[in-house]
C-alpha cells in the first residue's frame, strides 16, 4: 500500500563531476586543430617537393613559416616561443640548404628542432622551475603537479625520439622517402601520441 510519498530518486552525485570532466577533458580536438595549423608549412613543402624538387620546397617552407608567424602575430598579437624557434631553425637550416645547395641541412632541421624542444622542456622545468606543458595547457586542464611533470617529460622524450627517428630516415632512405615520412610518418606519430595522452589524462580528470 502506497504511503502517498513518492520515493526519492538517488542523488546524481556523478552529474557534476561528469560535467566537470567533459569541460576539462583533454582538448584532443583543439590540439589536433592547432597541429593541423602547425602542419601548414610541411604540407606546402611536400607539395612543392613533388612538383619542383627539394630546393624550391625549402624556399616555400621558409615563406610559409614566415606567413604563419605573421598570421599568429596579427590574429593573437602574441607568438608562442615554440613557433619563434621553428621560424629560426627553418630560416637557418633552410637558408643553408639554399645558399650551399645542399639538401642535408633541411633534412637535419627536424632533428635539431625536436631536440631543441626536448631540451627546452627539461631545462625549463629543472633549471628554472617552469613546466612549459602546464603553461600551455593549464587553462584547459586541472591536473595534480606530479601529472604535469610526467606529461612534460613524456613530451620531451617524444620529441627526442622523433629527432632520432628523423636522423635514421635521412641516413637510410631516399630523399623522396624522407619527404613522405616528414609529412605522413611524423604526423601520424604525433596524432597517435596526442590520442594516447588524452586517454591517459582522462582517468585523472574523472577523479576531479
Amino acid at each position: 500500500m502506497s504511503t502517498g510519498r513518492p520515493k526519492s530518486r538517488p542523488a546524481r552525485r556523478d552529474g557534476a563531476s561528469l560535467q566537470r570532466w567533459r569541460a576539462q577533458r583533454p582538448p584532443a580536438a583543439a590540439s589536433i586543430m592547432k597541429f593541423l595549423f602547425d602542419l601548414f608549412p610541411i604540407i606546402l613543402f611536400f607539395a612543392a617537393f613533388k612538383l619542383w624538387g627539394i630546393f624550391t620546397a625549402t624556399a616555400v617552407a621558409i615563406a610559409a613559416t614566415l606567413a604563419q608567424v605573421a598570421w599568429v602575430a596579427f590574429r593573437h598579437r602574441k607568438v608562442d616561443t615554440m613557433l619563434w624557434v621553428s621560424l629560426g631553425v627553418i630560416v637557418v637550416f633552410g637558408g643553408a640548404t639554399l645558399v650551399l645547395h645542399d639538401e642535408k641541412f633541411i633534412q637535419w632541421k627536424p632533428t635539431v628542432l625536436y631536440w631543441l624542444f626536448a631540451v627546452g622542456l627539461v631545462a625549463a622545468r629543472y633549471a628554472f622551475g617552469k613546466n612549459l606543458i602546464e603553461k600551455m595547457m593549464g587553462k584547459q586542464l586541472t591536473l595534480p603537479e606530479p601529472v604535469w611533470d610526467k606529461l612534460n617529460l613524456a613530451w620531451a622524450a617524444f620529441f627526442a625520439a622523433l629527432g632520432v627517428t628523423n636522423l635514421y630516415v635521412v641516413r637510410n632512405f631516399t630523399e623522396s622517402q624522407w619527404v613522405n615520412f616528414k609529412l605522413f610518418g611524423t604526423t601520424g606519430a604525433i596524432v597517435v601520441f596526442v590520442i594516447l595522452q588524452s586517454l591517459w589524462l582522462a582517468k585523472y580528470l574523472k577523479e576531479e
